[in-house]
């Protein structure tokens, strides 16, 4: 789907851009240009943003090792 009509990116492209490492929109306005003209797509741009950090934080979660309390 494309998120930003004015500069043709999709949502596939940011998804991209993001698991490669981009972790702003400015990052994205640099690397795609999306939200530097008419500024539509910054909300979409800022959740995919979010989304990707809320699935990283939750792998995060998943792999720390539990800690169990030793008796002394």
């Amino acid at each position: 789907m494309y998120v930003c009509v004015c500069k043709a990116v999709t949502d596939t492209q940011i998804k991209h851009a993001i698991s490669e490492g981009v972790c702003s929109r400015r990052e994205l306005f640099k690397c795609l240009g999306v939200g530097g003209d008419c500024g539509k797509c910054n909300p979409h741009v800022k959740e995919l943003l979010s989304n990707h950090k809320q699935s990283c934080n939750h792998t995060l979660m998943q792999n720390q090792p539990s800690h169990s309390i030793l008796a002394a």
